[in-house]
C-alpha cells in the first residue's frame, strides 16, 4: 500500500494531480508546470516532503560513534549547525545519504525514508558498547519547504522577530503563532530556501498559513514533476536514483558530504585510496541533449561505438529550452563539451558533456 501525505486532502483541494513516487503518493503537480517553476525561480515554491524520515541519536557517545560511521566531521559541529554527508558500508559504497542536525542533547539525521530500514540496521549493527540511544521519530515529524527567490523574506515573516538562520546548515527552534518548529536554511534545488520540521500533527495548520501568508510573495504549491525539473538544473544527485548501494561516494561529485581530516570511519581507507591515486573512474557528469526525445535511466551513454556511461535521470529545462540528464560517464569522457551519444530505446540522441550544475 502507497504512503501517503498528511496533507492529501489538502493537496486535493489545491488542485493537485497524483502519482506514485518511490512508494508514495504524491502530488505530482498542480495543473500548471511552467507556473510552479517560474514561482520558485523567481517568487517561492511550497513543498511538502512527506517521505524524508528522522532518526534521533542520543546519549553520552552520541557523537564518537556517529562520527566513525558518518563520512563527514560530525564532532565540528555545535548545536544549531548541520552538515550533509554519508554512511558507506566498508568498501565505501553509499548506504544512504543524510542530513546531521547538532540539538543540545542529540543529533537529528534526516534522510529518505525508504532508506531509513536499512540504515537503522546499519546503525545498530555497530552499536555495540557505546551509551547511545536511536530512536525512529519519523511517525512524529514532518518537513515542510520553503525555496525560491524570495524565500528569505517569506521566512522572516513566518518566524518573527527571531529571523530565519542567516547561513546553509544553521538550524534553530521557531515559533509561528502557537506552532512550534525548527527551521533550518537549505537548498533542496539549488535556490535559497528554508525547511521546517514540526510535528505532523500541526503540519495541516502550518501548510495553511504558508499558503495565506505566501500570497504577498508569490508563492505556490510545487509538485515532484518540478522539483525534480529543478534538482536536476542544480545538478544535485538525488539518493535512490542517482546514488544507490552500488556507487562509490567520490563517483558523485558531493566532496562537500566528505571530510578528508577527520580520521577514521567506517569506509575512509577506500575514500583515502582513491583521493591518494587522484580520480575515480567514473564520475556523475551533465549530458545537454539536442532534440525532444528523453532518454531514460538506464539507457547507455555512447562514442565510436563504445559504451561510456549510463544515464540516472534526465529532464526538460524550462531555462536552457533542451533536455538535460545527468550521467555516470568514464573519466576519459569528462572534459566539457566531448560529444557522445545517449542510446535510447527508439532512437540515438547527440549530447554534450557539460559540467555540473546546468543552471546556477
Amino acid at each position: 500500500m502507497l504512503k501517503q501525505s498528511s496533507l492529501l486532502e489538502f493537496h486535493k483541494s489545491h488542485g493537485a494531480v497524483f502519482a506514485e513516487q518511490h512508494g508514495w503518493l504524491l502530488p505530482l503537480h498542480f495543473g500548471d508546470t511552467r507556473a510552479e517553476y517560474d514561482a520558485v525561480r523567481a517568487h517561492v515554491g511550497l513543498f511538502d516532503m512527506p517521505q524524508r524520515a528522522f532518526l534521533s541519536l542520543a546519549g553520552p557517545d552520541r557523537t564518537s560513534y556517529l562520527q566513525g560511521l558518518c563520512s563527514n566531521d560530525v564532532k565540528s559541529l555545535t548545536p544549531g549547525r548541520g552538515l550533509y554527508g554519508a554512511f558507506l558500508n566498508q568498501q565505501g559504497k553509499v548506504l544512504s545519504d543524510a542530513r546531521v542536525w547538532c540539538l543540545e542533547e542529540s543529533f537529528l539525521i534526516d534522510l529518505w525514508h525508504p532508506f531509513k530500514d536499512s540504515l537503522l540496521a546499519h546503525l545498530n549493527r555497530y552499536l555495540v558498547a557505546d551509551e547511545v540511544v536511536i530512536a525512529d521519530l519519523s511517525d512524529e515529524y514532518g518537513l515542510l519547504v520553503i525555496e525560491g527567490r524570495k524565500s528569505e523574506l517569506m521566512a522572516a515573516r513566518l518566524v518573527g522577530p527571531s529571523g530565519p538562520p542567516k547561513a546553509i546548515f544553521e538550524h534553530s527552534e521557531a515559533l509561528h503563532k502557537d506552532l512550534r518548529m525548527r527551521i533550518a536554511r537549505y537548498s533542496h534545488v539549488g535556490m535559497d530556501g528554508f525547511d521546517f520540521i514540526l510535528p505532523k500533527d500541526q503540519i495541516p495548520t502550518f501548510a495553511e498559513a504558508i499558503t495565506d501568508i505566501g500570497k504577498a510573495y508569490g508563492a505556490t504549491w510545487v509538485g515532484e514533476q518540478t522539483l525534480e525539473t529543478l534538482r536536476i538544473e542544480a545538478g544535485i544527485p538525488r539518493y535512490g536514483l542517482d546514488v544507490t548501494a552500488d556507487t562509490l561516494l567520490l563517483e558523485t561529485g558531493m566532496d562537500h558530504a566528505v571530510s578528508f581530516t577527520k580520521g577514521c570511519y567506517l569506509g575512509q581507507e577506500i575514500i583515502e585510496r582513491i583521493r591518494s591515486r587522484g580520480h575515480v573512474n567514473r564520475k556523475l557528469m551533465g549530458l545537454l541533449l539536442s532534440g525532444d526525445a528523453q532518454p531514460q535511466p538506464g539507457d547507455l551513454v555512447a562514442l565510436e561505438a563504445k559504451d561510456i556511461g549510463t544515464i540516472t535521470s534526465a529532464a526538460y529545462s524550462p531555462t536552457l529550452g533542451r533536455n538535460l540528464a545527468l550521467a555516470y560517464v568514464h573519466r576519459d569522457y569528462w572534459t566539457p563539451g566531448t560529444k557522445v551519444e545517449v542510446k535510447c530505446a527508439q532512437d540515438r540522441l547527440q549530447a554534450i558533456v557539460t559540467a555540473l550544475p546546468f543552471v546556477r
